[in-house]
């Protein structure tokens, strides 16, 4: 399976796309908005803000492996 590194982010205040590169060995806690500065945080339940508010899972999700543990 070849893994996607990159991501769009949405916020979910100001609507702001964007498209970010994933890191492959550590987890993305927060992610501040560059349209309105929002600091977005993962929901709960989720491993990173990109599993939270991207497009793609992050790498240890689509390779279903445990995340950030």
């Amino acid at each position: 399976m070849k893994l996607k590194l990159d991501s769009t982010i949405t916020c979910p205040e100001c609507g702001h796309v964007e498209v970010e590169h994933m890191p492959e060995d550590s987890c993305q806690f927060y992610y501040e908005c560059k349209g309105c500065e929002l600091l977005l945080k993962l929901k709960p339940g989720d491993c990173c803000v990109f599993c939270s508010y991207g497009d793609t899972p992050c790498p240890p999700i689509q390779l279903q492996k445990p995340c950030c543990g």
